[in-house]
């Protein structure tokens, strides 16, 4: 039984983007087989309206079910999906979905609220304190998180690609990062 990492990136935040990336790096140097879901048609302006979130989504799920449509998951004793933004809320209603849910942990970076709707198995997530998607003030992330028993790091001042003003700051940050992806992995 082989091992499987099924990326979901965010709309804008593609899997050459630094977080997709090297998460992607660490799990092929550990032997998984890669999969990499890629979304087209979305609109413009998506952030603050509700209907077009929606539509988003449901074009990245339907377009995610149509990649993974050839992929027996059974055939795979461990199975990542690894998320960014609406791309968590994919990977977690798949998840939820799946034959196989009990096999597949999700890595979840700057999830939405909405990712929290759907029950999926063992998770870990990556926050941003100054994410406008999530807002600072308003996220429930941290909370969502500490109740569902899923470790979550709060980024201080990091937006929603976990970057803030200070490049060098990032990649420390980025690097702290990758090594609590890399120890979730169990890589």
């Amino acid at each position: 039984m082989g091992k499987l990492a099924v990326i979901f990136p965010g709309i804008g935040y593609t899997a050459d983007k630094p977080l997709l990336h090297y998460s992607r790096r660490i799990a092929a140097d550990d032997g998984y087989e890669i999969r990499i879901m890629g979304y087209t048609g979305f609109s413009q302006k998506i952030r603050g309206d509700r209907n077009r979130m929606e539509q988003a989504f449901q074009l990245a799920f339907e377009q995610s079910m149509e990649m993974l449509s050839d992929v027996d998951f059974t055939a795979y004793d461990n199975i990542l999906f690894i998320g960014k933004s609406i791309g968590t809320i994919v990977a977690a209603k798949i998840a939820a979905e799946s034959t196989v849910k009990d096999r597949i942990r999700l890595i979840l970076y700057t999830p939405l609220e909405d990712t929290f709707s759907f029950n999926f198995g063992e998770a870990i997530a990556f926050t941003g304190e100054d994410d406008p998607w999530v807002g600072r003030d308003k996220s429930q992330i941290l909370s969502i998180c500490e109740k569902r028993s899923i470790p979550c790091m709060l980024i201080p001042y990091a937006n929603h690609s976990l970057e803030t003003k200070d490049p060098f700051e990032d990649m420390k940050m980025l690097y702290r990062i990758m090594k609590a992806t890399e120890q979730f992995m169990g890589a």
